[in-house]
């Protein structure tokens, strides 16, 4: 006997019908309220998938950094990282992708799906500048559905509570993760000790 659940019939009976706002607050364009959650964001989580599988990659950078191009049109940067391009990879080959848009102090998100490009085109690249430097590349994302999500999820996990951060110090630091990785030839004390200035000199 198995208690997956196996079909999307069985769902249904276990969740039933979605309430009327739910069926409200999908829109294929971003609207005024919508824009605004955009325009205010400084944090995003990017969602693709390819040959390879799923991937989930942060982005951020100061508010509003998710630039609106039209009503159905977004373009996120692509800043400096470890040059993995697991989501770049992805688009190419299938260019659906989620965005779930996090803004610090807020409770509810905004989640877009839709389809993407990875672009170089120097208009695009000029509209993210910064201290000189150009991203390599933008995601330009075409948006399917929009829609935002309640605070429940940011409530339960306070999220946004001061009281409830984790000190960094409790958990493994990225130095000695590292050397744990690397089977212990990794400098991680050396790491740790740069990291910060090395972080900062490297953000674009």
């Amino acid at each position: 006997m198995t208690h997956d659940v196996t079909s999307v019939e069985q769902l249904e009976a276990i969740y039933g019908e979605p309430s009327e706002r739910a069926i409200w607050k999908e829109l294929t364009y971003l609207n005024e309220d919508y824009q605004a959650f955009v325009k205010a964001c400084p944090f995003v989580v990017l969602a693709s998938v390819g040959e390879g599988g799923t991937d989930c990659s942060p982005k951020g950078d100061p508010a509003g950094f998710v630039q609106i191009l039209d009503e159905r049109t977004l373009v996120v940067p692509d800043r400096p990282g470890n040059n993995r391009i697991d989501n770049l990879r992805n688009i190419v080959n299938d260019p659906r992708v989620s965005i779930l848009f996090l803004i610090p102090g807020v409770g509810e998100t905004l989640r877009v799906n839709g389809h993407a490009r990875v672009s170089v085109d120097p208009a695009l690249l000029s509209r993210f500048e910064v201290n000189g430097k150009l991203p390599k590349t933008v995601i330009v994302v075409s948006i399917d559905r929009v829609y935002y999500h309640c605070a429940k999820a940011i409530v339960r996990s306070r999220l946004w509570d001061k009281e409830s951060q984790v000190p960094r110090e409790s958990l493994p630091s990225p130095g000695a993760m590292h050397r744990r990785l690397s089977g212990g030839t990794f400098d991680g004390q050396a790491y740790d000790r740069d990291l910060e200035k090395n972080t900062l000199a490297g953000l674009y």
